[in-house]
């Protein structure tokens, strides 16, 4: 493919863009869960809710919001280390209209990507059913566990980023699995289009070379950090 032009609206595109905070949203949300818990059994145990907070754990619900947000923090630390003129990120972005959020965004020299950390423990796989005499399905396993929705969660982002840039620039959902049990030897894969890995196979995927220049790959962070804000 040749060299993708894309206009630029304006000489002063390098005017100040909030490139957002990773796991900023899910950090304020354990907390959140976490005051609120804690000011639950303080006023209902006003002389032991000390005691009672420190024998006890958060409930599952609050906890998870915390591992996420470590993902988050692991993967945009390190795509800030490389962030370079031709590979521009943006954070825990907003979907206006909605409560949902992308939490990383790649706009790099070979496209753009649309990047969700998951901190699911268990080995991901493909399992694929049907083909001759019925519809083929493409299941995302993690372990023993059905985790097909998060392809079609990431797919729905990929759609709000396409919406933005066009449909010329290619756009590519990933789903890191941040601890998940990978082998030596291979482990990633595709399905539906979004490529399933993990931190150290996703960084060199984001380097390579492309058909993108420097003043388009600034042009589209622009234009997707005016149309996605930071949450």
């Amino acid at each position: 493919m040749g060299e993708v032009v894309v206009p630029v609206v304006a000489a002063e595109v390098e005017e100040a863009i909030d490139v957002g905070t990773p796991g900023a949203s899910a950090r304020r949300e354990f907390e959140r869960r976490q005051g609120k818990r804690e000011e639950r059994i303080r006023s209902k145990h006003p002389k032991l809710g000390g005691l009672f907070l420190a024998l006890s754990d958060d409930p599952q619900s609050t906890k998870s919001w915390d591992v996420g947000a470590v993902g988050e923090e692991r993967v945009g630390a390190r795509l800030n280390e490389l962030a370079s003129e031709s590979l521009r990120l943006l954070h825990d972005r907003r979907i206006p209209g909605t409560r949902a959020n992308i939490d990383h965004i790649v706009v790099a020299s070979s496209g753009v990507y649309v990047i969700d950390p998951k901190r699911y423990k268990g080995r991901p796989s493909l399992k694929v059913e049907g083909g001759l005499f019925r519809p083929r399905e493409e299941k995302l396993l993690v372990g023993s566990r059905d985790c097909t929705k998060l392809v079609d969660g990431v797919l729905k982002q990929v759609d709000v980023v396409r919406g933005i840039v066009g449909d010329e620039i290619p756009v590519q959902g990933v789903l890191c699995f941040v601890d998940g049990d990978w082998p030596l030897i291979g482990g990633s894969f595709t399905t539906r289009d979004v490529a399933v890995l993990w931190p150290k196979k996703l960084y060199p995927k984001l380097q390579a070379e492309g058909s993108l220049s420097i003043d388009a790959v600034a042009e589209l962070h622009r234009r997707l950090a005016l149309g996605l804000p930071a949450a």
